[in-house]
């Protein structure tokens, strides 16, 4: 389950993913602005926010198999509309109803692995599926940026397209629902109406999505318009630090395991990213372009590790009954925020230039800190 888990929400990261790889390709040779390519790449962002809520009110009434499975076709077929589709209106329409529909995974695939492992493995199993984002982000950095160049943004598309739709074949016939409760045995009420632990969950994790999405979005173009970098090269070592942000997902998730608390890890994480994204302001004012590379994987590091802390902090406090619509809210809010992302700070850096947008940047998870809640009360209904 853990598996399939993983790979079905890299699948669908890799849709949402890949227009962002696209940037470089419209802003250099296809002659838009940088906050029209930036706004393009945000669309299936944008799509993702209306459904997610949906989807996993869906799962906790169906179960996690068909949803998940049923999401990955959908999106396939969007990407291959997306493919064919006449000028930008209607591409960004297609990744509209590919992110809407990729929006199952999110939900959904975190739903089972929390299902299946038990309180204190939980840390780690979903440190392994949250490595599926940056993964995913991974596998369209080395593909998308070269594809795109040599054969066009169709032949791009195809990946995200043959990957999800494979992922959708694979989780019909491997995924089974983890077991649950029989109805009306064990705590259903509202979770939202016991404490604000998850209302506060859910603004922190907003925050600290803007420096994430900000170097996922800007990584590469920053490297290449700024830095001089050349676009394989710099959409590999994108690719290299989001492999390593995955890999620090799973020793974080560890670390809580061992630490017994989720959020005062949540809280330290967010102090370190506001250090990295000065940083990275730093390195690009001071010109020191031999460091910029590894600045880039230390902040990409560094701002995509809590996602699995808040993601398993939601699931355990909202329960089984509440579960898949809380992580719903969960992301939900985390995707409008990173909607916004594109078009404003690509229309930021236009104006200001990366090193103050990138400090700009580092204000979201510096406000995050005092946000984080303390301890929540011990949960055993998962």
């Amino acid at each position: 389950m853990l598996a399939v888990g993983v790979a079905s929400q890299t699948a669908g990261t890799v849709f949402v993913s890949a227009p962002a790889f696209l940037i470089p390709l419209l802003h250099t040779e296809r002659g838009l602005s940088l906050a029209e390519a930036g706004l393009l790449a945000a669309t299936p962002t944008f799509g993702m926010v209306l459904t997610l809520v949906a989807w996993g009110a869906l799962a906790d009434r169906i179960g996690e198999r068909w949803v998940i499975a049923g999401g990955l076709l959908l999106t396939s077929l969007a990407g291959v509309g997306a493919m064919l589709a006449d000028g930008y209106v209607m591409l960004g329409l297609f990744l509209l109803l590919g992110g809407a529909a990729s929006a199952s995974t999110n939900s959904a695939s975190g739903r089972v692995v929390v299902g299946w492992f038990p309180k204190d493995r939980r840390g780690l199993a979903m440190g392994i599926r949250q490595m599926s984002q940056p993964l995913g982000v991974t596998v369209a950095a080395v593909t998308i940026p070269t594809i795109a160049a040599a054969n066009g943004i169709s032949a791009a598309i195809l990946v995200p397209v043959t990957l999800t739709a494979l992922l959708a074949v694979v989780s019909a016939l491997v995924v089974r629902n983890p077991p649950r409760a029989a109805p009306g045995v064990g705590p259903a009420r509202n979770p939202y109406r016991a404490s604000g632990f998850l209302a506060r969950i859910h603004t922190v994790s907003a925050l600290l999505v803007v420096p994430q999405f900000v170097l996922s979005t800007f990584g590469l173009v920053w490297l290449v318009t700024e830095i001089g970098w050349e676009p394989l090269a710099a959409g590999i070592l994108v690719g290299v630090a989001q492999f390593v942000g995955a890999i620090g997902r799973i020793g974080v998730g560890i670390w809580s395991d061992r630490l017994g608390s989720r959020v005062r890890l949540l809280r330290w994480v967010a102090l370190a990213t506001t250090a990295v994204m000065l940083l990275l302001a730093a390195v690009d004012a001071t010109g020191i372009v031999a460091a910029a590379g590894v600045a880039l994987v230390i902040a990409s590091t560094s701002t995509v590790a809590p996602n699995g802390l808040a993601f398993t902090s939601v699931a355990e406090m909202a329960g089984p009954a509440w579960a898949g619509r809380a992580l719903g809210v969960q992301n939900t809010g985390q995707f409008i925020v990173a909607s916004a992302v594109g078009p404003v700070f690509g229309a930021l850096i236009g104006a200001v230039g990366y090193p103050l947008a990138f400090v700009v940047a580092a204000i979201a998870p510096a406000v995050a800190v005092p946000l984080v809640p303390r301890e929540a009360a011990e949960v055993d209904h998962l």
